[in-house]
């Protein structure tokens, strides 16, 4: 539901943010947080993809609908076989990439290829690689033949780095940058400003806006200070956090939508550290956690959902309800077996990098304490965040968006996976994932999720206190549709008239 906000706050000492001031009526100003420090791609499978840039490129097969279903993107329908282990889809007509050329089921099949080659690092390999082979029909559909049953393939496809490049995108640059969404590229700068114009030929309709600019802002903070200065258009995909929309109110020259979603925050303790690897220090560490405080303080009552160390969101058909209240006394327990009876200290690194991560920490550092654990938090500046501290330090912040169950517990937490920030390995949760994407009954299946979620909240690496409300501000003129951002259709976004 859309909510009018209430007050406008004086900026100070912001001239020196480098943001453009003027743009086109119909260009949108987006932020984007320079998460690879201008080691962005266009490449949509790279390990340092720039994720939004590549959603405005790029389409898939398959796409996430309002309510987190599959639904046609450039596959205009689907079917499996008896056993899902074969699945054919039909490709939709009349889709062009940004440079003419007609999409063919050979870009189809070059895509597919090259994330799967076990050459590259890409990181969405973990979670397809179920697929075993993809072909073209005699009727011009594409074949995906698995490894094993998986009755929910399309889901799998949904992944945002699933993107469809056109042939020959490794060995032309200049096919850098070219897809079939709704924006073509026209300036690459992640560090600076990365610019777009619309695509007229976009197969769903030409998009409202003219174009957007991608304008790189890696300081939380920062960001909602050159919201408040009028020199972006709304927040940006990570919204602003509760403290920093309290900023806005009174002003009628905003607006926003508060999406519940899979996303979270949480804090990393790797489980190949020196004091980490032991399953009792790890269980204690989260066993501290007052989640219900965390949620009040950082939001406001309902502004966010609890979990307890699962990253598998409450929209999801696989989430398995728990409970997890703060429990010092086994905490305290669990540390003296372990050989901490006299407490324990560990050293956190966080950042500004994002809106949650330091409040969240320092919340966390006071809860801790309570139980004899000293929490060293150090502040590492934004920029250099994701390349000196996370999954280099042994403990760390971290940030993950909304994911399909499949997909988070595979991609995130299996043994192999490019992605396992926290080296959790355990072999009896990998054979659950493996068995459960074999299952063709749902009700089996959801029993096989729910033993894999309930043994990673056990034994696990990662503190997940709660899955956010992405509180998304916009100017008044703006209207982005109010659903998770990986759903939003953005050749239907404006700029334009009344709220």
């Amino acid at each position: 539901m859309k909510k009018p906000l209430i007050a406008a706050i004086g900026l100070a000492a912001f001239a020196q943010l480098a943001v453009p001031q003027l743009a086109h009526a119909e260009t949108l100003r987006t932020p984007h947080w320079v998460e690879f420090s201008g080691k962005e791609s266009l490449d949509p499978i790279s390990p340092t993809r720039f994720y939004s840039a590549n959603q405005l490129i790029y389409s898939r097969l398959v796409r996430q609908g309002s309510k987190g279903e599959p639904v046609s993107d450039l596959a205009s329908e689907w079917q499996a076989n008896p056993a899902a282990d074969e699945w054919t889809f039909t490709l939709r007509d009349g889709v062009s990439f940004h440079n003419g050329k007609a999409l063919s089921a050979n870009d189809v099949i070059y895509s597919f290829t090259r994330l799967l080659d076990p050459e590259r690092d890409a990181p969405a390999r973990a979670a397809l690689s179920v697929i075993e082979d993809v072909s073209v029909n005699e009727a011009g559909q594409i074949v995906f033949r698995l490894s094993q049953s998986h009755a929910d393939l399309p889901i799998l496809l949904m992944d945002y780095r699933a993107k469809i490049v056109p042939v020959g995108f490794d060995d032309d640059t200049s096919l850098q940058g070219i897809g079939t969404g709704p924006f073509k590229l026209v300036e690459f700068d992640p560090q600076g400003t990365t610019t777009f114009e619309a695509f007229a030929d976009y197969w769903e309709g030409a998009p409202k806006l003219d174009g957007m600019d991608l304008i790189g802002i890696p300081d939380d903070n920062a960001r909602t200070q050159a919201l408040l200065a009028g020199q972006i258009d709304w927040s940006g995909w990570n919204g602003v956090n509760a403290q920093q929309l309290r900023l806005f109110s009174s002003n009628p020259a905003y607006h926003y939508d508060s999406i519940a979603t899979g996303d979270w925050r949480g804090m990393v303790f790797r489980a190949d550290d020196e004091v980490f690897q032991d399953v009792r220090v790890r269980r204690a560490l989260r066993l501290v956690a007052d989640r219900e405080e965390m949620v009040n303080l950082l939001f406001g009552k309902g502004g966010a959902t609890i979990t307890c160390d699962n990253p598998v969101w409450n929209g999801d058909q696989y989430k398995l309800a728990q409970q997890c209240p703060q429990d010092l006394d086994t905490a305290r327990s669990l540390l003296s077996d372990a050989g901490y009876a006299d407490g324990l200290e560990i050293d956190v690194y966080t950042s500004g990098v994002d809106n949650y991560f330091r409040p969240m920490t320092e919340l966390y550092q006071r809860q801790a304490a309570e139980a004899g654990i000293t929490v060293n938090v150090h502040n590492v500046p934004a920029a250099d965040y994701w390349n000196t501290a996370w999954m280099k330090k042994p403990a760390f912040t971290t940030a993950w968006g909304q994911r399909p169950t499949d997909q988070v517990l595979n991609e995130i937490f299996q043994s192999e996976a490019n992605w396992n920030e926290s080296a959790y390995k355990n072999p009896e949760f990998d054979a659950l994932l493996a068995k459960a994407r074999a299952t063709l009954d749902d009700e089996a299946r959801t029993e096989l999720y729910h033993q894999a979620q309930a043994l990673l909240t056990e034994t696990g690496a990662t503190l997940i206190p709660f899955h956010l409300n992405n509180n998304r501000v916009m100017k008044r003129e703006v209207h982005i549709p109010a659903v998770e951002h990986f759903a939003i259709r953005w050749h239907q976004v404006d700029k334009q008239g009344e709220s």
